[in-house]
């Protein structure tokens, strides 16, 4: 009974939230876990994402039963009436805020509003359906998770944080255009207006190629303003390059559907070394000290412009 109800909460999509706003908290708390506060963050997201997604299925339930890959879901089939999946994404949903408000930071519950706000208010509700930017606004949303555990620790919005909404904002984009590409026929039908569906796989590539460089250097600024390590950035460059090849390369091998999917495995595979380099390889300076020098550099660069 309970099964279906936990479906549409999209496990995978929770699993991999986590792990990112686990690395939020492992890279701001530079080796000194506070064990409640991380339990608390990996709660209160879980439950934040949980409750989107299930928003999400609601709102989506026309189009996908369009969609070969999501025609099967509990909402589509009616195993669960609208009216319940709204009671139990509301409950989610409050009982994550609290848990962000009640045991973090005022910072890290605005970040899940925000996540929240942006994910059903603005992209499920009109950006998927209206605009080929659909993309970037979901990619803000997936860009909060982060941040979350990160502020969470911290207490404040600096450079670090920074640095971790843009880098996982823009691997948002290469992530969801090879999903659309793997799944090209399935978002012609829906008539959902994603990059590669309304400008071609050809030019859609470039984009994914420009946003791969791109997230290389968002990264790379974790090491260059003294937040992660030289592994880090070694590491970064190495699984960064290795997705650059296959964009480039792999691209004139296998027909597109394959190559998209080849490109979303390795998105996946590629973020997942980012979160697990943020957690074990962080600077072993001072939090505050990288802060101030962060800080510093910002301003000179301002001062040079």
């Amino acid at each position: 009974m309970y099964r279906p109800y936990l479906k549409i909460t999209k496990p995978g999509i929770i699993g991999g939230n986590l792990v990112a706003a686990i690395g939020g908290v492992l890279l701001a708390s530079q080796g000194n876990i506070d064990w409640l506060l991380l339990l608390a963050v990996c709660m209160g997201t879980s439950l934040i994402v949980a409750s989107g997604c299930v928003f999400n299925n609601v709102i989506d339930k026309d189009i996908d039963r369009l969609m070969k890959r999501t025609c099967e879901r509990e909402l589509v089939k009616n195993v669960i009436p609208v009216s319940h999946a709204l009671i139990w994404a509301t409950v989610l949903g409050l009982s994550g805020f609290y848990i962000l408000s009640q045991f973090t930071t005022t910072v890290a519950l605005q970040f899940g509003v925000l996540g929240f706000v942006v994910y059903v208010g603005l992209y499920s509700l009109y950006y998927k359906r209206k605009s080929v930017y659909g993309t970037l606004i979901g990619g803000l949303s997936g860009a909060c998770p982060p941040v979350i555990g990160y502020c969470a620790v911290t207490g404040h919005f600096d450079a670090g944080a920074a640095i971790l909404f843009v880098t996982f904002c823009i691997w948002q984009l290469p992530h969801s255009y090879a999903i659309a590409i793997y799944r090209f026929d399935d978002y012609k039908a829906a008539s959902i207006p994603v990059l590669p569906v309304e400008v071609g796989i050809a030019r859609a590539r470039l984009h994914i190629i420009a946003y791969i460089i791109a997230f290389a250097v968002a990264a790379l600024a974790l090491n260059y303003l003294g937040y992660a390590g030289s592994w880090y950035a070694l590491g970064v460059g190495l699984v960064s390059l290795h997705w650059l090849y296959i964009a480039k390369v792999g691209y004139q091998k296998v027909p597109d559907t394959q190559w998209g999917k080849q490109m979303l495995l390795c998105s996946i595979a590629n973020i997942m070394v980012f979160c697990l380099l943020i957690s074990l390889d962080f600077s072993a300076g001072d939090l505050s000290e990288n802060y101030q020098a962060s800080n510093t550099v910002v301003s000179t660069l301002l001062e040079r412009s």
